[in-house]
């Protein structure tokens, strides 16, 4: 890498002129950053279709665990923008979330302990994974 610096007539003119020259170096730095911005902004723009027929058939086509999600989601932020407008204190959100735990609709019995697994479940979907062996074998 050492060659671009020490070599290079290019790079040296490039170092002097930026170095020397403040209006270069703005112009320079903006070519560099502003631009393609630009560009890439203009082509998020020509690539995003808004078109609501074709968003109405990507719905209809979808599977029905991504609608579950979506309703899901859609269900949680409503839930979270609604906390947010009465005022009350979403803290616990993450204490709830670094601890592994999930939260419930109920506003005093919001945090709730992930059920752990019993012996029952955890013997059943072992005996599950046998029988999915002896069909994959």
């Amino acid at each position: 890498m050492s060659f671009l610096w020490e070599k290079s007539e290019t790079w040296r003119w490039l170092v002097r002129r930026t170095r020397d020259s403040r209006p270069f170096f703005f112009g320079f730095a903006t070519v560099c950053g502003v631009v393609p911005g630009v560009i890439g902004y203009c082509v998020m723009q020509l690539t995003n279709s808004r078109n609501p027929e074709l968003e109405l058939r990507l719905r209809q086509n979808a599977r029905p665990d991504s609608t579950m999600m979506g309703r899901v989601n859609q269900e949680r932020l409503a839930e979270y923008l609604g906390e947010l407008q009465r005022k009350e204190d979403t803290n616990d959100r993450y204490v709830a979330a670094l601890r592994g735990e999930t939260l419930t609709r109920k506003p005093y019995q919001r945090i709730q302990p992930m059920k752990e697994l019993t012996k029952a479940a955890a013997n059943q979907d072992q005996h599950v994974g046998k029988i999915s062996q002896k069909r994959a074998g």
